[in-house]
């Protein structure tokens, strides 16, 4: 696994944003794959000039970033709408500064927590930059941010949290989709504790070296790139330690359907259609779908043990 420092990138290393938002290697297409479709994640990567970067051995060699507009307006985020470019149109409406996060549960250092406060304790050193993954439906975008145990560790969990809970925020006169009964609002996912201290698990504050746009989960959203996309939620305003699985939205909406792992796993259909193949945004033909999108060297060992069809 190949992750830079910001103080291992050289500034002749990086590529000035003008040229690489221009350049024709990175534009996709806008081919829609529906709410939850196969995700694909890529090798992490250290952003510079080496745009003819390969992935790490084992994984598909054909990864190039998805466009900046394709990223920023081909969308899952219900808050603002069930349509795809209904987040880029409506999120204007989010007032992601000033911002807070309460932290609750079980952890010795509960309280609310002003967001700059938080990040401003995270050096540049322990920052990861240019991490390279995908969203929910197969896109590649050079996110930017940290892992979670740079910060986890903070609020000091007891012995009894075995897992964290997320939620986002609720406030339907800024996300005019939580007036819509399509979820339980407010959105809520969670991770089992070993699952968020891994280093691949990433607190995401921006893309393409710019802050989140509102519409991607400004300020402050998760990132668990070995995942199906909706596992990653946007916007967080508490994190709760707890010593029992929480439920997660999807799951409440849909149990049949979506399960509290979420990993990705071509061998277990979803109940509506296959997920043994994926289509990359800007591409015709499918592709394979690997096991854990491609890091399953990284991430298998979180689930000796385990069913993955009865623990989907």
């Amino acid at each position: 696994m190949l992750i830079k420092r910001a103080s291992d990138i050289k500034a002749s290393e990086i590529t000035p944003e003008h040229l690489y938002l221009s350049r024709r290697r990175f534009i996709g297409g806008t081919a829609a794959l529906g709410v939850v479709a196969t995700a694909r994640v890529s090798a992490p990567w250290a952003f510079g000039d080496s745009t003819d970067a390969r992935v790490e051995s084992g994984r598909q060699d054909d990864e190039k970033l998805t466009s900046f507009d394709d990223v920023t307006t081909y969308n899952n985020f219900y808050e603002f709408g069930t349509g795809k470019g209904d987040p880029a149109r409506n999120a204007h409406t989010l007032v992601p500064n000033p911002w807070s996060v309460t932290v609750e549960g079980e952890c010795h250092k509960p309280g609310e927590y002003d967001l700059d406060d938080l990040l401003r304790g995270i050096t540049t050193e322990e920052r990861i930059y240019r991490l390279r993954c995908v969203e929910a439906w197969s896109m590649v975008i050079p996110w930017e941010g940290f892992s979670l145990n740079r910060l986890l560790p903070r609020f000091e969990p007891s012995s009894n949290a075995r897992f964290v809970e997320f939620t986002t925020l609720y406030a339907p006169e800024q996300m005019p989709g939580q007036g819509r009964n399509v979820l339980e609002w407010p959105y809520v996912e969670g991770l089992r504790m070993d699952e968020a201290m891994h280093p691949l698990a990433i607190f995401a504050t921006g893309l393409y070296g710019r802050p989140l746009p509102n519409q991607n989960g400004a300020p402050f959203r998760l990132v668990v790139p070995w995942k199906y996309g909706f596992k990653s939620i946007k916007s967080i305003v508490r994190i709760r330690f707890t010593a029992s699985q929480p439920r997660n939205s999807w799951n409440i909406a849909a149990p049949r359907e979506y399960g509290f792992y979420s990993n990705v796993n071509p061998e277990v259909d979803h109940p509506r259609w296959s997920q043994a193949r994926e289509r990359r945004i800007g591409q015709f033909f499918k592709r394979r779908t690997l096991m854990f999108n491609g890091y399953a060297d990284e991430v298998a060992h979180l689930y000796e043990g385990m069913d993955l069809r009865v623990n989907f």
